[in-house]
C-alpha cells in the first residue's frame, strides 16, 4: 500500500510539473487561425493567475513591450489622448526558415481593465484590427483576443496558419510570463515591508 501511495505521489508531481511547464511554454494558449482568401482571423484564449489590472498593465506597456516580447525590435507610444493611444511597432516573426518582418502604426482605444481595441493607421498590412477582452474569473483573468488582418504580402495558407499560430502563441505567452514575473516581484516587495 505504501508503494502505491508513493507511486501516486510521484505521478501527481510529474503530472503537475509537466502542466506547469506547458503553461510556461504557452501550450495551453488556445489559438485558432482561419484563412479565407486574403483575410486572416485569429482567435486566442488563455487564463493568467493575476488581476485584470495586473494583466492590463502589461498588455498596454507599449514603451517597454520590446523588452519582453521577443519578435518586437521597437515599440513605443507616439501619441496620447483621452481614451486612446497611437503606437508604433516594428519587428519580425520567425518560424523555422520563414521570417515575416512587420511594421505598424495603430490607434489603440482603451476601456480600462476590460477592453483594448486596435486599428491600423499604417504599416505593411492592408488591414489589422484587434480586440482584447479581459474577464475576471475570481483569482485569474481570462484573456480573449481576436485579430482580423489582411497582409500586403501573400501568405500560403498551409504554412501561414502554422506560422501565425506559433507567433501568436509565443507573443502572448511572453506577455503572460511578464505578467506573472511582475506579480511575483510585487508580492516579494509587499512581503519584505
Amino acid at each position: 500500500m505504501r508503494n502505491a501511495s508513493f507511486l501516486l505521489f510521484l505521478w501527481s508531481v510529474f503530472f503537475t510539473a509537466g502542466s506547469s511547464a506547458d503553461s510556461l511554454k504557452g501550450k495551453d494558449i488556445e489559438v485558432q487561425v482561419n484563412i479565407a482568401g486574403e483575410n486572416i482571423v485569429i482567435d486566442l484564449n488563455f487564463a493568467v493567475p493575476a488581476t485584470q489590472q495586473e494583466v492590463w498593465d502589461v498588455l498596454i506597456d507599449f514603451d517597454r513591450m520590446a523588452d519582453f516580447v521577443s519578435n518586437l525590435r521597437e515599440s513605443k507610444v507616439i501619441g496620447v489622448s483621452q481614451d486612446k493611444l497611437t503606437i508604433f511597432q516594428r519587428g519580425a516573426g520567425t518560424y523555422g526558415p520563414f521570417t515575416y518582418p512587420f511594421e505598424s502604426t495603430r490607434e489603440v482605444r482603451l476601456v480600462p481593465y476590460n477592453k483594448i481595441r486596435t486599428h491600423l493607421i499604417s504599416g505593411n498590412m492592408h488591414k489589422l484590427e484587434g480586440m482584447t477582452h479581459l474577464i475576471d474569473e475570481g483569482g485569474q483573468t481570462r484573456v480573449i483576443h481576436r485579430t482580423d488582418a489582411i497582409p500586403k504580402a501573400w501568405i500560403p495558407a498551409a504554412v501561414g496558419k502554422i506560422f501565425i499560430e506559433n507567433e501568436m502563441r509565443e507573443q502572448f505567452n511572453e506577455m503572460r510570463n511578464e505578467i506573472i514575473k511582475r506579480k511575483r516581484a510585487s508580492l516579494k516587495e509587499t512581503g519584505t515591508r
